[in-house]
């Protein structure tokens, strides 16, 4: 009788927690193709919804309903809420929900934590009371933390807002660098331009603020600076299993472009390191005096406070990675996985959503895969790759030619694994339906094999520099478009038509010659020493990757061998052209 009751009451427990029906409910069948992925032998995909749009994080409630932070505002809501009814791993409910007074970019983060959906904009922390029993939360959203720009003097750059919780009821948000390595406004990513000493944007920016998760209305001035000397973090998940905080750094950009004298092309690909930091109160990365070097193995002396690539200063004091990834493969969610679904190899580890590069050129672009990192006694081991296939092409020359950027990372009751993405917004769901004893080298070894493909591996510094295959394309449409007025010598006519060879319009800042393509330009300028006064049509009709490969010819061909022009800083001259036009009506 005893045993019966207790049996009624466990029973009546776990109807309660609306858990019950995915603990007994078997694993829907995974597809064909396992949603186009590539996995560990035992692990199965089935594509929960695709082409929903721009998705960022999400995150899964007990009762498997999923929600995603959608990357733009909509008219009928900026979140999305899923709900699979028959158990065939796809989603046959879908609503939009939430509008929301905010900036409507860099939407990003996506948490549940006590009942609550907690989610981000740009200038918010939001959450919603989740409602039993129902997709859409029907509680008036609360503002839990507003970000005041305290810096919006140098700028609005790095305002995603990832959040994370520990077990003692802080919330965990950073706040990005407002710039690429602390330079005043005028002289931002400007070549040779040194950096400020010491560094204003570190009182409020470059690091992690620790709040109250259940404090309503709070700034940024009521948080607790937990840590700094971190550039821009858009991954971030705090382990339960040692009770720490870990983030994933974006190391800072363009080496190469601003110190050619100490870095070539590949060492800017290559670097610096994208830093996975175990973060603890009182931390200092060292952002933006240093960057990791992951082939040195050591923190270097940032070129803008005097170093050369080699110099190390006080390096080694600051916070060290527990691992150095690639440059620029923009790790964008952080999970520690907690499930027993999967093989004990997972347990405690930390799967990561690597986006993609957007600025290698002239190598191919990298990342675009899960990797994971196993965790042995609380120590990160050797990362792997865990799932792949998500670029769709080996090569990626520029980042619209991957087909889904992979971007967040969630886990479901019954320890099921959710990847988000940001091109089209599909959602995958990863299961493991193989033998778990038998899970080991020979399941991972086609794994390891997929480190050898390009948008992964060390680019060759010669066989996959893609400057002679852009310059070679460069030169037909350099002949097209531009040979007749500053012929094909590049040398001008003498009078109406300036030079181009040699010329430091050429040479310099490759920001000023996009911005005379896309625009134009017209009235007295100084040419190699003798004035103009005509007149360049706009080329804009031109694609970004034609712009790139007609700049990287006229670079290399008439400007000394100039670094070449990739196609990303091509589109974002052109956002910035178009903005400044509409700003000036």
């Amino acid at each position: 009788m005893t045993v019966l009751f207790r049996a009624k009451n466990i029973l009546f427990s776990l109807l309660i927690a609306g858990t019950l029906v995915q603990c007994t409910e078997p694993l829907p069948p995974g597809d064909a193709d396992n949603g186009g992925l590539i996995l560990p032998e035992g692990f199965e995909v089935v594509v929960v919804v695709d082409s929903i749009g721009s998705s960022r994080h999400l995150a899964v409630n007990d009762n498997g309903d999923i929600y995603v932070k959608m990357r733009h505002a909509h008219k009928k809501g900026e979140n999305m809420a899923l709900r699979d009814t028959n158990n065939d791993g796809k989603a046959d409910i879908i609503k939009r929900f939430g509008v929301y007074d905010s900036r409507e970019y860099y939407a990003t983060g996506m948490r549940i934590y006590n009942e609550y959906l907690y989610f981000s904009t740009s200038d918010k922390v939001m959450r919603q009371k989740l409602t039993p029993g129902k997709l859409v939360p029907e509680a008036e959203a609360e503002v839990i933390l507003t970000d005041d720009f305290r810096n919006a003097k140098y700028g609005y750059s790095h305002i995603a807002k990832p959040i994370t919780f520990d077990q003692e009821g802080h919330m965990y948000v950073p706040f990005g660098s407002p710039g690429d390595i602390c330079q005043s406004n005028d002289q931002d990513r400007m070549p040779g331009a040194m950096g400020l000493d010491p560094c204003p944007e570190l009182e409020w920016h470059g690091g992690i603020w620790q709040f109250d998760a259940n404090k309503l209305g709070q700034l940024q001035k009521d948080g607790h600076r937990y840590a700094t000397g971190i550039r821009s973090v858009v991954g971030m998940d705090w382990n339960h299993n040692d009770n720490m905080l870990y983030a994933l750094q974006h190391g800072r950009d363009n080496l190469n472009r601003n110190w050619p004298d100490y870095f070539s092309p590949w060492q800017s690909a290559m670097l610096p390191s994208e830093e996975f930091l175990r973060v603890k109160d009182g931390s200092d990365a060292g952002w933006p005096y240093y960057y990791y070097d992951q082939m040195q193995g050591k923190k270097l002396l940032n070129p803008e406070y005097g170093g050369d690539g080699k110099k190390e200063g006080n390096g080694a004091d600051y916070e060290q990675p527990i691992i150095g990834f690639p440059g620029h493969w923009a790790p964008n969610d952080l999970h520690f996985y907690q499930g027993d679904q999967f093989p004990e190899r997972y347990k405690n580890g930390a799967f990561i959503a690597f986006h993609g590069s957007t600025i290698r050129a002239p190598f191919p672009q990298a990342g675009y895969f899960i990797g994971f990192v196993p965790f042995n006694n609380g120590e990160p081991g050797e990362w792997e790759v865990f799932a792949d296939g998500f670029s769709q092409v080996d090569k990626i020359v520029d980042t619209d030619d991957a087909g889904y950027r992979p971007m967040g990372i969630a886990m479901g009751p019954d320890g099921s694994l959710y990847i988000s993405e940001s091109e089209h917004g599909k959602i995958w769901r990863v299961m493991y339906k193989g033998n778990k004893n038998r899970f080991g080298k020979a399941q991972l070894a086609k794994m390891e094999e997929r480190k050898s493909r390009l948008n992964i591996k060390t680019p060759d510094k010669i066989k996959d520099d893609l400057t002679p295959a852009r310059a070679e394309a460069g030169a037909v449409l350099y002949n097209k478009y531009c040979g007749a007025c500053h012929m094909a010598n590049g040398k001008g006519d003498g009078s109406r038509f300036p030079p181009i060879a040699g010329s430091e319009w050429v040479k310099g800042d490759q920001k000023r010659l996009i911005d005379v393509v896309l625009n134009g330009l017209k009235g007295p300028i100084e040419v190699n020493g003798q004035p103009f006064d005509g007149m360049m049509p706009p080329v804009d009709y031109l694609e970004d990757e034609e712009i790139a490969q007609v700049l990287t010819y006229v670079r290399k061909e008439f400007g000394d061998n100039s670094p070449p022009v990739g196609s990303y800083y091509v589109k974002m001259g052109r956002y910035y052209s178009k903005r400044n036009k509409e700003q000036n009506e």
